[in-house]
């Protein structure tokens, strides 16, 4: 059986009404592809946890998490991913990539510009609607 992987995403938006989107390194799997920062959520957490977290760890910010957007499964051939994703705000600091190759605050109709990992193409979708 392939490994499953459940992922959260967050869709951070600011007042000018862009997306924050993050560019994954060339370390991680999925390489030099953007996605909604997040990862995966951990044992006994609740998405919303899991986002706070991964956010906190990677982008040294805190966010609130608002409604859930979009949950897709992709089948990447080695592994298949649930993400789920949710609107968040950022309450507390200002985000910086510790762990990606790169980040930016993206204009929601220039978000079809960018590469962006299979899963995360949904919720990408939903937000140009």
């Amino acid at each position: 059986m392939k490994k499953q992987v459940h992922v959260v995403g967050a869709i951070i938006e600011n007042e000018q009404h862009e997306i924050y989107c993050a560019l994954r390194s060339p370390k991680m799997s999925l390489p030099n592809l953007w996605e909604f920062p997040g990862g995966k959520i951990e044992v006994g957490e609740t998405p919303q946890e899991a986002l706070r977290r991964e956010i906190s760890e990677e982008f040294a910010c805190d966010i609130a998490v608002g409604n859930k957007v979009e949950d897709t499964t992709y089948d990447y051939g080695k592994f298949v991913v649930r993400l789920e994703t949710y609107m968040a705000k950022i309450i507390d600091g200002i985000p910086v990539a510790l762990e990606h190759a790169e980040a930016k605050w993206v204009k929601r109709d220039l978000l079809k510009q960018l590469e962006f990992a299979p899963a995360d193409i949904p919720a990408v979708e939903k937000l140009l609607k």
